[in-house]
């Protein structure tokens, strides 16, 4: 049985103005994701840390996100339960454990296991966030998709943005402001409420979800979502470590300011993809999207030597293309499976597509100091099988 309705303690907001703090919130939490990226080289000086092992901390995170997201998709918790509370107490559990990363003292398996259940706590944000924006506009999912995972992006950057703006004089303020960042997320989507459009199952439905993958239009988004996810995260790990490469003479806060225009490309990208999608359908813009990152990563390592300006401006359209497909993956697979179904659905298809990105972030961590551009052309097959995935969707205007 479904229960749909205006979920207990909702406000009586408009749709527009509840989907921009639920986007907002999306954007404080997800500070968590990369925090300890954006110190990597005050964790390599102070802790004495390697590439390959910065690499495992980013990796933390993804087993953990990975964890979380099985749990609410097997289980059906994301389904089963109001999903603004779901959101706020794992902001909440995530803001802590963030900030208990910043005392760890150069224990690298501590923090290690401080970032996996940060990861699980994400799992509350990320894809329960799209459950709980597409209950306040299910119609304009593509657009406000484009805005929730736009947000995500600049999320993930804010800390690259706080520690090349020198406003915290210390790592740990680096990792202390992501944490009272997804303190306010928590406070703003408790607020508010779930959507009019949020629809509860009544029971735990263990191992339902796996049935949504016999529909031949999600299967064929999730698996273009795959592709894409090879890529994606693989290269923001990365991006700090490229512009530290072409920023010869430039100061450590320029080079983190750098990353994070990266990551504000991305966020423009997926807002201009949502508003497109509008038009050209979600699956356009995420085969437009998949061809210009594949295109990104074959001529990236081609154009070493060149000027800072023009290896920044590549980096900067990879930045915007890289992401601009995701909200529409998630567009593609919520419209096509039941309403009851969606959290849980997509929760699943998140996990295993970061799944696929702990594998693509350690080869890359692990062959950078050999290889350094080149490892571009490792996150190549990614969306050049996402392509391939999605190649019978072209002419599909949803």
């Amino acid at each position: 049985m479904v229960s749909p309705g205006i979920a207990t303690g909702a406000r009586r907001v408009s749709p527009r103005r509840a989907v921009t703090l639920i986007v907002l919130a999306e954007l404080f939490g997800t500070s968590l994701w990369f925090s300890a990226n954006a110190v990597a080289d005050a964790l390599h000086l102070a802790w004495g840390l390697t590439t390959v092992q910065l690499g495992y901390l980013t990796s933390a995170v993804q087993l953990g996100f990975i964890s979380g997201t099985l749990l609410f998709a097997l289980s059906g918790l994301a389904d089963r339960f109001s999903a603004s509370r779901i959101f706020a107490l794992c902001a909440l559990t995530g803001a802590v454990l963030n900030g208990a990363f910043a005392m760890t003292a150069g224990s690298l398996w501590g923090a290690l296991a401080l970032r996996f259940l940060t990861g699980v706590t994400l799992a509350g944000v990320y894809p329960v966030g799209m459950k709980l924006v597409v209950s306040w506009a299910p119609e304009r999912a593509g657009r406000v998709l484009g805005w929730l995972v736009g947000m995500l992006t600049l999320g993930t950057g804010l800390p690259h943005l706080v520690r090349g703006s020198g406003v915290a004089p210390t790592w740990q303020g680096v990792i202390y402001s992501a944490s009272a960042l997804a303190i306010a997320a928590a406070l703003l989507v408790l607020w508010l409420g779930d959507g009019p459009h949020h629809a509860n199952t009544r029971r735990m439905q263990w191992g339902r979800v796996l049935e949504t993958y016999r529909l031949p239009a999600f299967r064929s988004a999730a698996l273009g979502y795959f592709g894409h996810m090879w890529e994606l995260y693989a290269f923001w790990a990365m991006v700090p470590l490229m512009i530290a490469q072409i920023a010869v003479g430039q100061s450590v806060n320029q080079v983190y300011g750098a990353a994070f225009l990266v990551f504000a490309a991305g966020g423009l990208g997926c807002v201009a993809g949502g508003l497109l999608s509008q038009q050209l359908g979600s699956a356009r813009i995420a085969i437009v999207a998949l061809t210009g990152s594949a295109l990104c990563c074959l001529l990236y390592p081609w154009i070493q030597g060149a000027p800072y300006s023009v290896a920044l401006s590549l980096l900067l359209a990879w930045g915007l293309l890289v992401v601009a497909d995701s909200p529409q993956f998630s567009a593609l697979a919520s419209q096509a499976c039941p309403k009851e179904r969606i959290g849980s659905a997509l929760a699943l298809m998140n996990s295993i597509g970061f799944g696929i990105s702990i594998v693509a972030i350690q080869i890359a961590a692990g062959m950078w100091d050999t290889w350094l551009e080149r490892v571009a052309w490792l996150l190549l097959p990614g969306p050049v099988l996402g392509l391939l995935a999605m190649r019978r969707l072209w002419r599909n205007r949803s």
